[in-house]
């Protein structure tokens, strides 16, 4: 980064330091020369260490590198706004290559090997929950960014997974924003619905979008399935073209989608097709083409046309910083530097990971960049979502959706 480039960021600090002022008034203070002790690491010394378990190389790097993007603003920010009562944010990402064993191993390494006292967990639902035995058998809590499968913070038998969070909200809130979006907005009777039938985040999502659309009176005319990898779909799009359905729900991620989306139109299937966050990476227009998306939208957890002022505040910041507008996933990885940045200020005593957990746990009306947010039993937090529409090949704001 230039010296230039520092000026400009450096000098327009207000932004920072009145969120920080946000997130950190009325808290208390620690005694930065205490240390702790056992599991979950400690903020022993000058430095408190957040690590990152993220997808920076692989299929789905185009997340974890936003998220990685993100989380580094806000350190960078935090840190020149003079840390946390004197103490620096030390950063530590590691890549997990897209691949859940690589994910388990860098959560192992964060916790055991840099005593990190907190850290970001995988951009991925899946590789989020390889991660949770780990991070709660060594005390450190973990945030995820865009893991919003419910099993990341729930288990199956209902238990909540104490060490695990996320700024993200779950699949089954997508689902149902996009169900009322198709019967209320675009007036869809006749859907249909093509999953990645082997990706629990797409699986959830089109079970609460079903769900959604029958309760609404609609009626979902045709199924079909693909898996990761696939690059022909043309068989199963030619099944759901002769249902004759008014709307295609397409959850899944980018990669696919992207080709998806390009056969669909190429096969001339020309009603809206809809997805959620995973669609939000800059291949997904590569991929398909800017026409080939006009009348395509997704939901997601922020759109940088949002007038509200802190986000204007946000994509003004990251765009000096990286000469480019902030996707959702820049976003969120930036608002979980500041949700775990919460949580420590919030700590009476030593910092350690249990303590952090906690705080976490006990977060209200937290304002950042994606919402305002309470975190709930389940540890998931309760905000808006965004439903944003391709026009041209650009994401253009559409609503705002409460809980």
């Amino acid at each position: 980064m230039t010296n230039h480039k520092k000026t400009k960021k450096y000098g327009s600090l207000f932004m920072a330091t009145a969120l920080l002022t946000g997130v950190l008034a009325g808290c208390g203070t620690d005694d930065s020369s205490s240390s702790g002790s056992g599991d979950g690491g400690n903020a022993a010394g000058d430095t408190i260490k957040i690590g990152a378990n993220l997808e920076l190389s692989g299929a789905v790097a185009s997340y974890g590198s936003s998220i990685n993007d993100g989380a580094k603003l806000a350190i960078e920010e935090i840190n020149a706004a003079g840390g946390i009562d004197g103490k620096k944010l030390e950063y530590i990402p590691v890549d997990n290559k897209s691949e859940t064993a690589e994910a388990t191993s860098a959560a192992m390494k964060l916790a055991e090997q840099e005593k990190v006292v907190a850290m970001l967990a995988p951009a991925t639902s899946g590789n989020s929950v390889a991660t949770v035995q780990i991070a709660s058998q060594h005390k450190v809590p973990m945030v995820t960014g865009s893991g919003t499968a419910p099993n990341v913070t729930v288990n199956d038998d209902g238990t909540v997974n104490e060490y695990a969070f996320r700024t993200c909200f779950i699949d089954p809130f997508q689902g149902t924003v996009a169900a009322n979006f198709a019967t209320n907005e675009l007036q869809a009777k006749n859907v249909a619905i093509f999953a990645d039938n082997a990706s629990d985040y797409a699986k959830g999502l089109a079970a609460s979008f079903k769900e959604t659309i029958s309760a609404n009176g609609g009626t979902v005319v045709a199924e079909e399935a693909y898996v990761a990898k696939d690059v022909d779909f043309k068989s199963q799009l030619t099944n759901i073209k002769g249902k004759n359905p008014d709307f295609i729900f397409i959850p899944g991620y980018y990669e696919e989608v992207g080709i998806i989306v390009k056969q669909a139109r190429e096969l001339g299937i020309t009603v809206p097709l809809m997805g959620a966050d995973g669609w939000d990476s800059p291949t997904l227009i590569e991929l398909a083409g800017a026409d080939a998306l006009n009348n395509t939208f997704i939901t997601n957890h922020y759109s940088s046309e949002d007038p509200d002022s802190k986000i204007q505040d946000f994509v003004t910041a990251f765009n000096d910083e990286y000469s480019k507008s902030p996707n959702a996933f820049h976003a969120l990885g930036y608002d979980s530097i500041y949700f775990i940045v919460d949580a420590i200020k919030r700590v009476d005593g030593d910092i350690t990971g249990e303590a952090i957990q906690k705080q976490l746990a006990a977060t209200k009306d937290l304002s950042l960049v994606t919402g305002t947010f309470t975190v709930d039993e389940n540890h998931n937090p309760v905000k808006s979502a965004t439903v944003l529409e391709f026009v041209d090949g650009k994401q253009q704001f559409n609503s705002k959706v409460n809980p």
